[in-house]
Protein backbone atom coordinates (compact mmCIF):
# COMPACT_ATOMS: atom_id res chain seq x y z
CA UNK A 1 0.00 0.00 0.00
CA UNK A 2 1.12 3.59 -0.61
CA UNK A 3 2.27 5.64 2.40
CA UNK A 4 -0.59 8.10 1.97
CA UNK A 5 -3.23 5.38 1.96
CA UNK A 6 -1.65 3.71 5.00
CA UNK A 7 -1.71 6.97 6.95
CA UNK A 8 -5.36 7.52 6.02
CA UNK A 9 -6.23 3.96 7.02
CA UNK A 10 -4.30 4.37 10.24
CA UNK A 11 -6.20 7.55 11.07
CA UNK A 12 -9.58 5.84 10.41
CA UNK A 13 -8.68 2.95 12.73
CA UNK A 14 -7.32 5.29 15.42
CA UNK A 15 -10.42 7.50 15.23
CA UNK A 16 -12.71 4.47 15.59
CA UNK A 17 -10.73 3.22 18.59
CA UNK A 18 -10.87 6.64 20.26
CA UNK A 19 -14.63 6.82 19.71
CA UNK A 20 -15.02 3.50 21.53
CA UNK A 21 -12.74 4.65 24.35
CA UNK A 22 -14.69 7.90 24.66
CA UNK A 23 -17.81 5.78 25.27
CA UNK A 24 -15.89 3.75 27.85
CA UNK A 25 -14.75 6.87 29.71
CA UNK A 26 -18.30 8.19 29.67
CA UNK A 27 -19.54 5.01 31.31
CA UNK A 28 -16.71 4.86 33.86
CA UNK A 29 -16.10 8.60 34.36
CA UNK A 30 -12.39 8.24 33.72
CA UNK A 31 -10.83 10.08 30.78
CA UNK A 32 -7.49 8.40 31.45
CA UNK A 33 -8.45 5.76 28.89
CA UNK A 34 -7.35 8.26 26.25
CA UNK A 35 -3.72 7.79 27.35
CA UNK A 36 -3.96 4.01 27.02
CA UNK A 37 -5.60 4.33 23.60
CA UNK A 38 -3.01 6.78 22.33
CA UNK A 39 -0.12 4.58 23.44
CA UNK A 40 -1.63 1.29 22.25
CA UNK A 41 -2.70 2.88 18.97
CA UNK A 42 0.88 3.79 18.10
CA UNK A 43 1.93 0.17 18.52
CA UNK A 44 -0.88 -1.07 16.28
CA UNK A 45 -0.01 1.55 13.65
CA UNK A 46 3.58 0.31 13.58
CA UNK A 47 2.38 -3.26 13.09
CA UNK A 48 0.04 -2.10 10.31
CA UNK A 49 2.87 -0.32 8.50
CA UNK A 50 5.15 -3.33 8.85
CA UNK A 51 2.49 -5.71 7.50
CA UNK A 52 1.21 -3.62 4.59
CA UNK A 53 3.86 -1.00 3.91
CA UNK A 54 7.04 -0.76 1.89
CA UNK A 55 10.64 -1.28 2.86
CA UNK A 56 13.06 -4.14 3.53
CA UNK A 57 11.40 -6.88 5.62
CA UNK A 58 14.16 -6.86 8.25
CA UNK A 59 13.79 -3.12 8.80
CA UNK A 60 10.01 -3.36 9.01
CA UNK A 61 10.27 -6.17 11.54
CA UNK A 62 12.85 -4.31 13.65
CA UNK A 63 10.91 -1.04 13.85
CA UNK A 64 7.57 -2.78 14.45
CA UNK A 65 9.11 -4.82 17.28
CA UNK A 66 10.60 -1.71 18.88
CA UNK A 67 7.39 0.33 18.62
CA UNK A 68 5.03 -2.48 19.64
CA UNK A 69 7.14 -3.49 22.66
CA UNK A 70 7.38 0.11 23.87
CA UNK A 71 3.64 0.55 23.29
CA UNK A 72 2.59 -2.63 25.08
CA UNK A 73 4.70 -1.92 28.17
CA UNK A 74 3.55 1.65 28.55
CA UNK A 75 -0.12 0.96 27.77
CA UNK A 76 -0.21 -1.88 30.31
CA UNK A 77 1.48 0.28 32.93
CA UNK A 78 -1.00 3.13 32.41
CA UNK A 79 -3.97 0.78 32.51
CA UNK A 80 -2.98 -1.09 35.67
CA UNK A 81 -1.19 1.65 37.60
CA UNK A 82 -3.25 4.74 36.73
CA UNK A 83 -6.74 3.66 35.68
CA UNK A 84 -8.16 0.30 36.82
CA UNK A 85 -9.37 0.65 40.38
CA UNK A 86 -8.00 4.20 40.63
CA UNK A 87 -9.75 7.59 40.71
CA UNK A 88 -9.54 9.73 37.59
CA UNK A 89 -6.29 11.63 37.18
CA UNK A 90 -6.44 15.12 38.66
CA UNK A 91 -5.67 16.69 35.27
CA UNK A 92 -8.85 15.25 33.80
CA UNK A 93 -10.87 16.08 36.89
CA UNK A 94 -9.80 19.69 36.40
CA UNK A 95 -10.91 19.56 32.76
CA UNK A 96 -14.32 18.22 33.76
CA UNK A 97 -14.76 21.04 36.25
CA UNK A 98 -13.63 23.64 33.71
CA UNK A 99 -15.78 22.37 30.83
CA UNK A 100 -18.92 21.91 32.91
CA UNK A 101 -22.06 20.80 31.05
CA UNK A 102 -20.24 20.56 27.71
CA UNK A 103 -17.63 18.16 29.05
CA UNK A 104 -18.66 15.10 27.02
CA UNK A 105 -18.75 16.92 23.69
CA UNK A 106 -15.36 18.46 24.36
CA UNK A 107 -13.91 15.18 25.58
CA UNK A 108 -15.03 13.55 22.32
CA UNK A 109 -13.09 16.19 20.37
CA UNK A 110 -10.15 15.73 22.72
CA UNK A 111 -10.11 11.98 22.11
CA UNK A 112 -10.26 12.50 18.35
CA UNK A 113 -7.40 14.98 18.45
CA UNK A 114 -5.34 12.26 20.12
CA UNK A 115 -6.10 9.98 17.15
CA UNK A 116 -4.69 12.59 14.77
CA UNK A 117 -1.62 13.06 16.96
CA UNK A 118 -1.04 9.32 17.07
CA UNK A 119 -0.95 9.21 13.27
CA UNK A 120 1.43 12.18 13.15
CA UNK A 121 3.74 10.51 15.65
CA UNK A 122 3.61 7.24 13.72
CA UNK A 123 5.33 8.85 10.72
CA UNK A 124 8.81 8.08 12.15
CA UNK A 125 7.92 4.38 12.19
CA UNK A 126 7.00 4.42 8.51
CA UNK A 127 10.10 6.39 7.50
CA UNK A 128 12.46 4.19 9.52
CA UNK A 129 10.96 1.09 7.91
CA UNK A 130 11.77 2.43 4.43
CA UNK A 131 15.52 2.88 4.87
CA UNK A 132 18.36 0.92 3.32
CA UNK A 133 18.06 -2.85 3.18
CA UNK A 134 20.95 -3.63 5.49
CA UNK A 135 21.01 -2.72 9.16
CA UNK A 136 24.09 -0.57 9.76
CA UNK A 137 25.83 1.14 12.67
CA UNK A 138 23.10 3.80 12.79
CA UNK A 139 20.51 1.08 13.26
CA UNK A 140 22.54 -0.45 16.08
CA UNK A 141 22.83 2.97 17.72
CA UNK A 142 19.07 3.36 17.44
CA UNK A 143 18.48 0.03 19.16
CA UNK A 144 20.90 0.98 21.95
CA UNK A 145 19.06 4.26 22.53
CA UNK A 146 15.73 2.42 22.44
CA UNK A 147 16.86 -0.10 25.07
CA UNK A 148 18.20 2.65 27.34
CA UNK A 149 15.02 4.73 26.97
CA UNK A 150 12.51 1.93 27.52
CA UNK A 151 14.52 0.55 30.46
CA UNK A 152 14.87 4.01 31.99
CA UNK A 153 11.15 4.72 31.69
CA UNK A 154 10.25 1.33 33.16
CA UNK A 155 12.63 1.87 36.11
CA UNK A 156 11.20 5.34 36.78
CA UNK A 157 7.64 3.98 36.66
CA UNK A 158 8.53 1.14 39.03
CA UNK A 159 10.24 3.48 41.50
CA UNK A 160 7.23 5.79 41.58
CA UNK A 161 4.81 2.85 41.96
CA UNK A 162 6.78 1.51 44.96
CA UNK A 163 6.78 4.95 46.56
CA UNK A 164 3.04 5.39 46.12
CA UNK A 165 2.32 1.91 47.44
CA UNK A 166 3.58 2.94 50.90
CA UNK A 167 0.67 4.56 52.82
CA UNK A 168 3.22 6.58 54.79
CA UNK A 169 4.11 8.50 51.62
CA UNK A 170 0.60 9.84 51.03
CA UNK A 171 0.76 13.53 50.21
CA UNK A 172 4.54 13.45 49.78
CA UNK A 173 6.72 13.79 46.68
CA UNK A 174 8.82 10.88 45.44
CA UNK A 175 12.55 11.60 45.49
CA UNK A 176 13.72 7.99 45.18
CA UNK A 177 16.12 6.80 42.49
CA UNK A 178 15.75 8.63 39.19
CA UNK A 179 13.17 10.96 40.77
CA UNK A 180 15.99 12.53 42.80
CA UNK A 181 17.68 13.71 39.58
CA UNK A 182 14.57 14.73 37.61
CA UNK A 183 11.02 15.74 38.47
CA UNK A 184 9.86 13.79 35.42
CA UNK A 185 12.37 11.04 34.54
CA UNK A 186 9.60 9.00 32.89
CA UNK A 187 8.90 11.92 30.54
CA UNK A 188 12.62 12.32 29.79
CA UNK A 189 13.04 8.70 28.76
CA UNK A 190 9.78 8.84 26.80
CA UNK A 191 11.23 11.75 24.81
CA UNK A 192 14.58 9.95 24.41
CA UNK A 193 12.76 6.92 23.02
CA UNK A 194 11.70 8.87 19.91
CA UNK A 195 15.32 9.53 18.96
CA UNK A 196 15.79 5.80 18.39
CA UNK A 197 13.72 5.97 15.18
CA UNK A 198 15.68 9.00 13.99
CA UNK A 199 18.89 6.98 14.23
CA UNK A 200 17.42 3.88 12.58
CA UNK A 201 16.15 6.04 9.70
CA UNK A 202 19.53 7.63 8.87
CA UNK A 203 20.13 6.98 5.18
CA UNK A 204 16.46 7.03 4.25
CA UNK A 205 15.53 9.74 1.70
CA UNK A 206 12.96 11.09 4.17
CA UNK A 207 14.95 10.52 7.38
CA UNK A 208 14.43 14.13 8.49
CA UNK A 209 10.68 13.44 8.82
CA UNK A 210 11.44 11.27 11.84
CA UNK A 211 12.35 14.45 13.74
CA UNK A 212 8.60 15.05 14.11
CA UNK A 213 8.65 12.42 16.88
CA UNK A 214 11.05 14.03 19.39
CA UNK A 215 9.96 17.54 18.37
CA UNK A 216 6.24 16.96 18.93
CA UNK A 217 6.85 14.98 22.11
CA UNK A 218 9.07 17.70 23.59
CA UNK A 219 6.53 20.40 22.74
CA UNK A 220 3.70 18.50 24.41
CA UNK A 221 5.77 17.58 27.45
CA UNK A 222 6.99 21.13 28.06
CA UNK A 223 4.04 23.23 26.93
CA UNK A 224 0.78 21.28 26.80
CA UNK A 225 -0.40 18.12 28.58
CA UNK A 226 2.85 16.93 30.16
CA UNK A 227 4.77 18.93 32.73
CA UNK A 228 2.47 22.00 33.05
CA UNK A 229 -0.68 20.03 33.85
CA UNK A 230 1.10 17.46 36.01
CA UNK A 231 2.91 20.06 38.07
CA UNK A 232 -0.16 22.25 38.53
CA UNK A 233 -1.91 19.24 40.07
CA UNK A 234 1.15 18.37 42.17
CA UNK A 235 1.42 21.88 43.61
CA UNK A 236 -2.25 21.76 44.60
CA UNK A 237 -2.01 18.37 46.29
CA UNK A 238 1.50 18.20 47.82
CA UNK A 239 2.87 20.81 50.25
CA UNK A 240 6.50 19.79 49.57
CA UNK A 241 6.32 20.09 45.78
CA UNK A 242 7.39 23.75 45.59
CA UNK A 243 10.69 22.84 47.28
CA UNK A 244 11.07 19.91 44.90
CA UNK A 245 10.68 22.32 41.97
CA UNK A 246 13.41 24.57 43.40
CA UNK A 247 15.94 21.80 43.87
CA UNK A 248 15.34 19.32 41.04
CA UNK A 249 15.69 19.52 37.27
CA UNK A 250 12.35 19.56 35.45
CA UNK A 251 13.16 17.04 32.71
CA UNK A 252 16.79 16.12 32.02
CA UNK A 253 18.28 14.16 34.96
CA UNK A 254 20.88 16.26 36.78
CA UNK A 255 22.44 16.71 40.19
CA UNK A 256 19.88 18.15 42.64
CA UNK A 257 20.47 21.48 44.31
CA UNK A 258 20.58 21.79 48.07
CA UNK A 259 17.20 22.12 49.72
CA UNK A 260 16.42 25.59 50.96
CA UNK A 261 19.01 27.18 48.66
CA UNK A 262 16.33 29.34 47.04
CA UNK A 263 17.75 28.62 43.58
CA UNK A 264 15.10 27.71 41.06
CA UNK A 265 15.64 25.45 38.02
Amino acid sequence: MSPGFLLLLGWALAAAMMAVLWAVQRARTNAGFVDVGWTAGLGWLAILYAAAGNGPPLRRALVATMAATWSLRLAWHLLTDRILGKPEDGRYQALRAHWGERVQARLFVFFQVQAVLAVALSVPFMVAMGGRGTLDAWSVAGVVVWVAAVAGEAIADAQLARFRADPGNRGRTCRAGLWRASRHPNYFFEWLHWWAYVLVAVGSPMWWATLVGPALMLAFLLKVTGIPATEAQAVRSRPDYAEYQRTTSALVPWFPKRQGSGVRN
